[in-house]
């Protein structure tokens, strides 16, 4: 009996694949515990438009990711740090505050967990900030840390 799976299945597939099951699990376990429907001429056009669907959502977020990453790329963000004897800063640069920044200075919200520093920015001078948008896609984002007072 072939089964569409409605969700992932250990040991058996992952979600919106067509397996090959015993008569006895399909009917007893598999579609009672709605883990999966019969692979009838219904579903798999159900399945179909699902992923066609998927397919032009994910094209999408792609797409939208893209056109901000042009954007941030256009940007630079300054970061103003006291700074003590012989122009040393206390502490680095935080991703929480190279986001508070780019929110100020430029009105892009974006989440502090997608921004990254390669290393550890201690120093004033030009950095570069990589901000992950979509899985494929990552901006980099100039920062520059100068002295305040």
């Amino acid at each position: 009996m072939k089964v569409i799976l409605l969700k992932d299945v250990k040991s058996l597939g992952k979600k919106g694949d067509i397996v090959e099951v015993s008569e006895g699990y399909g009917r007893n376990f598999i579609i009672p515990s709605k883990s999966g429907v019969l692979a009838d001429s219904k579903n798999m056009n159900t399945l179909k438009l699902q992923k066609q669907n998927e397919e032009k959502v994910a094209a999408e977020k792609l797409q939208e990711a893209q056109n901000l990453k042009a954007e941030i790329e256009k940007q630079k963000v300054t970061v103003t740090l006291k700074t003590g004897k012989d122009g040393r800063i206390f502490g680095s640069v935080s991703t929480k505050e190279i986001q508070e920044e780019l929110k100020k200075q430029t009105g892009l919200d974006i989440d502090k967990k997608k921004i990254e520093t390669t290393i550890p920015i201690k120093d004033l001078g030009n950095f570069t900030a990589n901000i992950r948008l979509h899985k494929d896609v990552t901006a980099e984002l100039p920062v520059i840390v100068v002295a305040g007072k």
